[in-house]
């Protein structure tokens, strides 16, 4: 396996409408580990896709320097980068079966070598019964064993391995992406990039298939790049997750460092489920307030501020860390919109007062609340977030 890395990738498009360049990419600096399952996560249009085809080699960088191992890639054809991609679409070939779409890289690469496929043990016992045969023979015997006995244990590792005989249009949507993981899988890359491969599944199969690939990638320790713009998908499946947005990266971290400190309001926003609430406040003597409504903040929030007082800031609190309340100077007014009650969970929408922007409430349990009843809102003082009125960057 090898690690990848990039250097002040750039990406440019001329856009004949405009009659300029557009940006998609702008000077990405990236290490993956070795081994490491890194996500890219991000809106439609960030560049998650484009960044995938230029390590692939489908594309070429405007600028900058694609490291994988020890090698710089840029100027070499995909086949020679020892890189493997899986696609939002399945790609199968429709006239093969399972068994020969998933050797049909292994027949089609010169790189392929009967070592790199099987185990030690079996090699040897292959290389004494192939012996007596013609050279040629040996190699083309040897080398089709090799190829069967790596088909077979991908298929076994996907569990596949009832279908081999089977042809795409016999498969459901969920096997035939499991046919498409293994087909890319066989090959053993040293990268391994997958571009939304579960969009097409239902939400079941997306759970299911997810922890499937994870376990693999586990079992395989190839490092991988998987782009989604799921967060739900990238806080299960990554060992770290980059956020892109308009070509740039905003943020690289771990999943639960992610959720528990955005290093902006869009990473905040954009990570998490429901998103995180935000509420205009301004920074006075012993707390916040807005429009009439007060809160104390911690001596160690106070000391953040220092100084500056009546400064305009953004407030952020994620929806589980409200809790329900009496009428007290530190609650929030709220007016219930519309209910969802999940049995485990109750989640809520609501108005504030003077906001025209409504907030997400989860509650966990179940609660008796209707449409219109007027609630009051206790945010949790140990998980409030700050952003700058103006960078939108993290303050605390």
């Amino acid at each position: 396996m090898s690690g990848v890395r990039l250097e002040q990738l750039t990406k440019m498009y001329r856009d004949p409408q405009r009659g300029g360049e557009v940006t998609v990419l702008d000077s990405i600096d990236l290490t993956i580990a070795a081994g490491e399952f890194l996500v890219l996560v991000g809106p439609s249009g960030c560049g998650k896709s484009t960044l995938l085809r230029l390590i692939a080699g489908l594309d070429q960088p405007t600028q900058g320097t694609i490291w994988v191992g020890d090698r710089i890639v840029n100027g070499l054809p995909p086949k020679a980068r020892d890189i493997a991609m899986v696609f939002q679409s399945y790609a199968l070939y429709p006239h093969l079966t399972v068994y020969d779409n998933l050797a049909f890289g292994l027949r089609r690469s010169p790189q392929i070598n009967v070592g790199s496929l099987l185990p030690a043990p079996l090699e040897a016992t292959l290389t004494r019964w192939t012996r007596p045969l013609p050279k040629g023979l040996q190699c083309s015997f040897a080398r089709e064993r090799a190829i069967h006995q790596r088909v077979v244990t991908i298929a076994q590792m996907l569990q596949i391995d009832h279908l081999l005989w089977r042809y795409p249009k016999q498969l459901s949507g969920g096997q035939k992406q499991r046919v498409a993981l293994g087909r890319a899988m066989a090959r053993n890359p040293q990268v391994f990039l997958m571009d939304e491969p579960l969009s097409n599944l239902d939400a079941k199969l997306r759970t299911e298939t997810r922890g499937q690939i994870v376990q693999l990638q586990q079992q395989l320790g190839v490092t991988t790049l998987y782009v989604t713009h799921d967060q739900t998908e990238a806080m299960t499946m990554g060992d770290r997750i980059v956020v892109l947005n308009q070509g740039k990266i905003q943020q690289i971290a771990a999943p639960l460092e992610l959720y528990q400190h955005p290093a902006n309001r869009f990473v905040a926003e954009f990570i998490g489920s429901p998103p995180m609430n935000f509420l205009p406040v301004t920074v006075t003597a012993t707390g916040i307030q807005a429009n009439g409504w007060q809160y104390p903040l911690t001596q160690q929030q106070q000391a953040l501020f220092g100084a500056c007082r009546e400064r305009q800031v953004w407030l952020g609190i994620r929806p589980e860390h409200l809790r329900l309340g009496t009428a007290t100077e530190s609650a929030i007014a709220v007016e219930v919109a519309f209910v969802e009650s999940l049995g485990h969970e109750t989640g809520l929408t609501v108005h504030l007062e003077h906001s025209a922007t409504p907030w997400r409430v989860r509650l966990s349990g179940h609660h008796a609340i209707g449409r219109g009843d007027r609630l009051y809102l206790h945010p949790d003082p140990a998980h409030l977030h700050f952003f700058d009125d103006h960078s939108g960057q993290r303050l605390m």
